[in-house]
């Protein structure tokens, strides 16, 4: 069972702090595009969780905490392994907690290229439905109370 991680959501924490190494993850350091548009919902085994600031969808971001990861296949087997078990347990999350039409997973990285995995539920009738949410319209912040609040409910429903 994994230690309970308290949300830091607050952005001046990201910006600041997120960028510090721990065992395990020498080297690893938050791109600040990442950091600047989402709060830190939890740490899982392997991957940092941020809320995307985007209070249309219920956007979660998966961050491998390895240097230099580009690409899923550039993964040790393991991390490989462990990756898809955490996109499955934050698709779940996202499932019991919003109850969405459709779960999206895609890892892109046209713009960012450190290795994330964006997984958002998705409802008919949200702004970008049907369509992919990337560049349909610009992100409506949340509430920054909102957000924290939201954060800490995710991670508390991570199973």
């Amino acid at each position: 069972m994994r230690p309970k991680v308290p949300p830091r959501v607050l952005k001046n924490y990201l910006a600041n702090s997120l960028n510090l190494s721990t065992d395990g993850e020498a080297g690893f350091s938050l791109d600040p595009r990442l950091a600047a548009d989402c709060f830190f919902v939890s740490d899982l085994p392997l991957s940092r969780v941020l809320l995307m600031n985007d209070s249309r969808y219920p956007w979660l971001i998966l961050v491998p905490r390895r240097s230099d990861a580009r690409e899923i296949h550039h993964l040790a087997t393991e991390d490989q392994s462990r990756l898809l078990s955490e996109i499955s347990t934050v698709s779940y999350t996202l499932e019991k907690q919003f109850a969405p039409d459709k779960i999206n997973v895609g890892a892109l990285g046209n713009i960012v290229s450190q290795l994330h995995i964006h997984v958002i539920a998705r409802h008919e009738g949200d702004p970008a439905w049907p369509g992919p949410v990337w560049g349909h319209s610009s992100a409506k912040p949340y509430v920054e109370s909102v957000a924290i609040e939201l954060a800490r409910s995710i991670a508390a429903n991570l199973v």
